[in-house]
């Protein structure tokens, strides 16, 4: 494409809140064969009436979610909560010595002055704090996975429906620009018609396979380890497994609830499906020996049936946290017109058959008589014009994200709009364990060495 027309190449989309824009060419040096795009955002104004907010559980997560909190007009972080002495004396170094804390998340269930919580903890803790939170009068933001194990979904679901509070899952992404517009390209038929998807997430490092740095002081003085086990048998302190709990069943998901799921949330949202029929997954600890009880290494087959939201198709899902290829994620839908790829930016690529089959080359059309094959290609030409025989073409297209966009920032700005408003969110409990609950059947079929088969509808094991 020239120079020219691709300045020219101007669309706007209706309906979507989105608008796309030729990008500047000196931001894009890739394929002449592409058309390419940056998306534009429509910013909302929200309602500026604050909103106090406490953060349970200040990993990682915990900073990344309550730092993304505040950047949106109108929230006050009022509190926090973590079972580590070290965390709490940072929160007053970043936040405030006004900010309240403890170790124990009942104490802020209390308060008058909390609107909301935000959940970062273990996975083993999120579906009792947020069910706790709710029936307190809070909203609950929780981070994804929505639960630790699959019979502790329909709990979550019934109480958020029972208090009417808002819960978003925070599975960020879905929020993104770039989400939004492949779920409008493929409700379209951009790509024709789904047969299969592809999806992986690979790291490649010490610290994204959950090997993170440990603190000087952690011991049974400074961490609230009786609280962590809270539930479960006695058990002595253990550092590995309080710091690095993601790499321990009992207290995290995994790789399938950890990352599986950031793909099966994108992957739903686009087709709009409930989920799959049967799920079976294939593992093992190939590089990090570290001591953790789930595997570096997942590979996933599920199963979706044809539905009124979308045909039958087959998701394989990877991940890898010894990838000599470095960290990636891409989602990856393939159709029969085309295939839509999520990694990169958004980009779409087509190969549309002609009408004609096509006769001869790698063809067994030679290797019959000689008359015969006259035959066969004079009725063959017959039959097909020079149109039928040309390949249709339909020009590929990549989108990317405009500089400063924020997915994380898109997803609690919806949130706190909800609450203000008494509207909806993006991934609220129904939809989160729907993502949620086919990942940890994940680990089911890998400890169990079984198939596993779910209901996406009732969401229930068959």
């Amino acid at each position: 494409m020239s120079s020219s027309s691709r300045r020219k190449f101007i669309q706007q989309l209706g309906g979507t809140g989105l608008a796309l824009t030729a990008g500047p060419l000196h931001a894009f040096a890739g394929d002449p064969a592409f058309r390419e795009y940056v998306l534009r955002e429509e910013k909302k104004i929200s309602a500026n009436d604050r909103l106090r907010i406490a953060s349970i559980g200040m990993g990682i997560m915990g900073h990344n979610d309550t730092d993304t909190a505040l950047k949106i007009e109108g929230i006050e972080l009022v509190a926090a909560c973590d079972l580590y002495t070290g965390r709490l004396t940072r929160v007053k170094e970043k936040y405030g010595n006004h900010i309240f804390i403890t170790k124990d998340y009942r104490e802020l269930l209390e308060r008058k002055d909390i609107d909301a919580v935000i959940i970062s903890t273990g996975d083993h803790w999120h579906s009792r704090i947020a069910i706790d939170a709710m029936k307190k009068g809070k909203h609950v933001y929780c981070e994804k996975p929505m639960v630790h194990k699959i019979s502790e979904g329909a709990s979550v679901i019934a109480t958020q429906q029972q208090t009417k509070k808002v819960m978003q899952v925070g599975s960020q992404r879905i929020s993104g620009l770039l989400y939004q517009k492949a779920k409008t390209l493929y409700e379209a038929g951009e790509i024709g018609k789904l047969n299969c998807i592809e999806a992986s997430y690979d790291r490649h490092s010490a610290i994204g396979a959950w090997q993170y740095t440990m603190p000087t002081d952690g011991s049974p003085e400074t961490v609230d380890w009786d609280r962590y086990v809270a539930g479960m048998p006695k058990q002595p302190y253990d550092a590995k497994q309080f710091f690095w709990w993601r790499n321990y069943k009992a207290f995290g998901t995994g790789v399938a609830g950890d990352l599986f799921v950031h793909l099966l949330t994108g992957i739903h949202m686009i087709t709009g499906s409930k989920g799959p029929e049967r799920i079976f997954a294939s593992g093992e600890t190939s590089y990090w020996k570290d001591g953790r009880d789930v595997p570096d290494v997942m590979t996933a087959i599920m199963d979706y049936s044809e539905t009124k939201e979308h045909p039958a198709f087959q998701l394989t899902l990877r991940v890898n946290f010894s990838s000599g290829m470095g960290d990636r994620s891409l989602i990856r839908l393939i159709g029969d017109e085309g295939a839509m790829e999520l990694g990169d930016g958004l980009t779409i690529t087509h190969d549309l058959l002609p009408k004609a089959p096509g006769i001869g080359g790698w063809d067994a059309l030679t290797t019959y008589p000689k008359q015969m094959q006259e035959a066969l290609l004079q009725a063959y030409n017959e039959k097909y014009s020079k149109q039928d025989k040309e390949q249709p073409e339909k020009p590929n297209i990549k989108y990317k994200e405009p500089g400063g966009h924020d997915a994380h920032v898109a997803h609690f700005t919806n949130f706190f709009e909800a609450i203000r408003t008494n509207g909806t969110v993006v991934e609220d409990p129904v939809f989160g364990f729907r993502a949620a609950a086919p990942c940890l059947a994940c680990n089911d079929s890998y400890f169990g060495k079984k198939v596993v088969e779910w209901d996406p509808e009732k969401m229930k094991l068959k």
